[in-house]
């Protein structure tokens, strides 16, 4: 099939995917550039895309599917989008990379800290995991201190000190979670549980923290809001304790409101990680603050951070372009469709037992009795049912995140008509494990 079905189950031929996961296999660890794209979780093999247009994405055996993952979140406009890919053309057309300053990234700075009220300046960065770790140097070369406090679920890139799982308690030093990270890199970051309020406190009554590091709108574990007043919680612990906030917005800077998660919520971060949408849907990262703290970079500063292709000019060019055509109006539309799909989906879901959470452009189908309010609410979903649910999906041309763990990311691209697909694909695939599970009992 080589086109989308409207409302037709799509019979997925995977035998181009599958040789090439097998040639893959041969030279990319694991067959894949990134750990989820291997689709274990689901109980599949990877599909391997061709092309995307708008908000459909087309594999190399021609199957077309409704794309919610839009590579993470960058393409808040869909695939191809004409006015974005014109300015990537333009500035390919005029060199790569120059290693130099370019008037690009002057205009994509400009861009950001007229949006977001807590950033004056900006540094970019290749990703959103080099842009924390300039974050936290720049914390600790603030404050004089050394530890961070994190919160148990939340990614923050791929950090040394941030690959850390909890010790024992509720505020405790932590210990490495990934082969190859150093037990003193991870014995300077502690753990707390998420929407924690009184782990919070002691946390940063017992520790002389550099920053409190977190997702302003956590998605790493699934979608899993902030609880009424915590996230103000943040702000008042860093301001009490001497401690920085560092608010990770890779996620959702620029994708749930214009000025980010802190316009949504109304708080400002000291320093604020960026990602995803300011790259347009190339390698791009950025963290941004007051003038005073980010002038402790050098060349002005002594806080040594560096990077060949920060500010390239290709990432500038897209990410310049996404964000010209987020007006209030692209805002307003973005909420409304993120509201007709999660409304959508819970009709669809019927009695079966889940969880749809939603924020503007953000969303997650929790396959849950209860509220997922945190990693360990998070982790005690039915990850085979929502396994299952996946693998219908795709089978009806509906191409949901591959991970219980991960959020779904509309875009502005959607129409009725795609929504509506996948609403009755969602249907028909919650009905189906409707009765598996009768047969069950």
């Amino acid at each position: 099939m080589h086109e989308l079905a409207r409302g037709v189950t799509l019979s997925i031929a995977e035998n181009r995917s599958s040789e090439l996961y097998a040639e893959a296999l041969k030279v990319l660890v694991g067959g894949v550039n990134s750990p989820v794209r291997a689709m274990r979780s689901v109980g599949r093999t990877p599909i391997f895309i061709d092309h995307g247009r708008g908000a459909e994405i087309f594999d190399v055996d021609g199957n077309g599917y409704v794309d919610y993952v839009c590579s993470w979140g960058p393409l808040i406009h869909g695939h191809a989008n004409p006015e974005v890919l014109a300015a990537v053309v333009d500035a390919a057309s005029k060199g790569m990379s120059f290693g130099a300053p370019t008037a690009g990234e002057v205009a994509l700075a400009e861009e950001v800290a007229g949006r977001m009220s807590s950033v004056q300046m900006l540094r970019m960065t290749s990703s959103g995991t080099e842009a924390t770790m300039t974050a936290v140097r720049l914390a600790r070369a603030a404050t004089g201190r050394e530890k961070i406090i994190k919160f148990i679920g939340a990614y923050h890139g791929h950090v040394d000190g941030l690959l850390a799982q909890a010790g024992s308690g509720l505020a405790t030093q932590a210990i490495p979670s990934s082969p190859g990270v150093p037990t003193a890199a991870a014995a300077s970051t502690v753990l707390v549980p998420w929407n924690d309020s009184r782990a919070l406190i002691e946390a940063t009554t017992a520790h002389e923290p550099a920053a409190i590091l977190a997702e302003a709108i956590p998605a790493n574990m699934g979608l899993v809001p902030a609880r009424p007043g915590f996230v103000e919680l943040l702000r008042e612990r860093a301001d009490a304790t001497g401690a920085l906030l560092i608010l990770d917005e890779v996620i959702s800077g620029f994708r749930v409101a214009r000025g980010g998660a802190q316009d949504l919520l109304g708080v400002d971060a000291d320093l604020t990680v960026m990602g995803k949408v300011i790259g347009g849907g190339l390698p791009a990262g950025a963290v941004g603050g007051r003038a005073e703290l980010m002038q402790l970079l050098a060349p002005v500063g002594e806080v040594y951070q560096a990077g060949t292709l920060s500010g390239n000019p290709l990432a500038v060019a897209a990410g310049l372009a996404t964000l010209r055509l987020l007006d209030e109006n692209a805002y307003a539309r973005l909420e409304q469709i993120t509201e007709r799909l999660a409304a959508g989906l819970r009709r669809a879901a019927g009695d079966y037992p889940v969880q749809v959470v939603c924020k503007p452009g953000l969303l997650t189908v929790f396959f849950s009795e209860s509220p997922v309010e945190d990693l360990s609410s998070a982790q005690s979903c039915d990850l085979d049912a929502y396994a299952s649910w996946c693998r219908g999906l795709y089978a009806r041309g509906v191409y949901a995140p591959p991970s219980q763990f991960e959020a779904w990311f509309p875009s502005l691209a959607l129409t009725s008509e795609q929504l509506e697909l996948t609403l009755n694909s969602a249907a028909t695939v919650f009905e189906e494990l409707r009765r598996q599970r009768e047969v069950a009992r």
